[in-house]
């Protein structure tokens, strides 16, 4: 992306703060570059950069299809030094047109397992405490699954997200997200509330809020996924 002038810059702060994010992180730009990649070509991880730095980067992108259909670019929201992040599949048309993740159905029921509810036990934390952001930042239509080159193409800014948070712990929300953070083509119930190391992180996998919806009676399963959360970060369940 070329060097953005005074107003370009205040228009990228005023929109990552709608995102939910109040401080950002600048490093010292390098010397001299030997290679300048191509704009729209993925970068790999670094734990050193920004989560603006990588917003920046994906600027108005038009690297696979699901562009075109685009209402609004749904980047990621929440503490971008949390110890905690939730990883779904792709905004859904209420996520589009807000331009935050989890926002619809599935995100208010996400919400209440992370806050709790009147009725309900949850994490011991607020929704603006963990980092909430997906596989693909645009809209699949109809709200189908990412397709492999549509994952291929937008999951390295995922993989950049995580390296720039460094969470102690990364929870999955469903199959998609799972299978390409694992590398995997399993299905999530042969090994969701189970933990794997990525990257200097604990990882691990339950079902998405949106099943939960079609099949409340695996509340209780990812409930217990959870709880496995909130001891490895030394939580204990807020009653109501």
């Amino acid at each position: 992306m070329p060097p953005m002038d005074t107003d370009q810059l205040r228009q990228y702060l005023e929109f990552y703060q709608d995102l939910g994010v109040k401080t950002v992180y600048r490093r010292d730009a390098p010397a001299a570059e030997a290679v300048k990649a191509p704009d729209d070509a993925p970068r790999s991880a670094s734990a050193g950069e920004s989560l603006l730095q990588i917003l920046q980067d994906i600027g108005d992108c038009r690297r696979c299809r699901l562009h075109a259909g685009r209402n609004k670019l749904v980047f990621g929201v929440g503490n971008e030094r949390s110890p905690l992040v939730f990883v779904g599949e792709g905004p859904g048309a209420d996520e589009d047109a807000q331009g935050i993740p989890f926002v619809g159905r599935a995100g208010q029921l996400l919400t209440q397992m992370i806050e709790g509810t009147a009725k309900k036990e949850g994490i011991n934390l607020k929704r603006e405490d963990v980092y909430i952001c997906n596989v693909v930042k645009c809209r699949p239509p109809e709200n189908r699954l990412p397709e492999k080159d549509e994952i291929t193409t937008c999951s390295p800014f995922l993989m950049r997200q995580l390296a720039a948070i460094g969470p102690k712990v990364i929870c999955a929300l469903g199959s998609c997200a799972s299978q390409t953070l694992l590398q995997t083509t399993e299905g999530i119930s042969r090994f969701r509330g189970e933990w794997f190391d990525f990257r200097g992180s604990k990882f691990i996998a339950t079902y998405h809020p949106a099943y939960l919806l079609r099949n409340p009676g695996a509340k209780g399963e990812v409930w217990k996924d959870l709880q496995k959360v909130m001891a490895v970060l030394g939580l204990k369940p807020k009653r109501k």
